[in-house]
């Protein structure tokens, strides 16, 4: 099953509200730091309502401890990005990928889409908004690979 990875969140609200999506699909949930907020915070924790316990948390301290893990289980690293190469839709998803989105005020830092396997971006008609809100770029991204690899039934 595919997994989702923040690096670098700076919003509790946006991260918790992640991992109720996360939670609803059991799906991993990987943090990736320096994180803008503590893991006790409590918008992060209200975001999240009582769904914390089923959530499947990993957090990893910064990009190298991330590397170390994800190079043990394997996997296709697929960076979201405005700058992305393939449109989401056009985008064939496996069962191993990791789908890596960045902060909300900088995006996946250069070093690290250079890392990806592939870039991906979600479109928008509007030339004059920058990006999605990080939460609801998770949702739409997530739910499409999760449509294509059939796990909707």
């Amino acid at each position: 099953m595919p997994r989702v990875v923040l690096v670098h969140p700076q919003i509790p609200p946006n991260t918790g509200n992640i991992a109720r999506t996360c939670a609803a699909t059991a799906t991993q949930l990987h943090l990736v730091g320096p994180l803008g907020f503590e893991l006790s915070d409590r918008y992060l924790k209200r975001a999240g309502l009582d769904y914390w316990p089923h959530v499947n948390l990993h957090y990893h301290i910064d990009l190298d401890a991330f590397k170390i893990a994800q190079q043990k289980i394997g996997g296709r690293l697929i960076g979201f990005s405005v700058s992305g190469r393939v449109n989401y839709i056009r985008y064939k998803f496996q069962d191993d990928d990791w789908l890596l989105f960045g902060s909300e005020t900088e995006g996946l830092p250069r070093t690290v889409l250079e890392t990806c396997d592939d870039t991906i971006y979600i479109p928008m008609t509007q030339p004059n908004v920058r990006s999605l809100n990080l939460s609801v770029s998770v949702a739409v991204g997530l739910f499409e690979v999760r449509r294509q690899l059939g796990y909707l039934d």
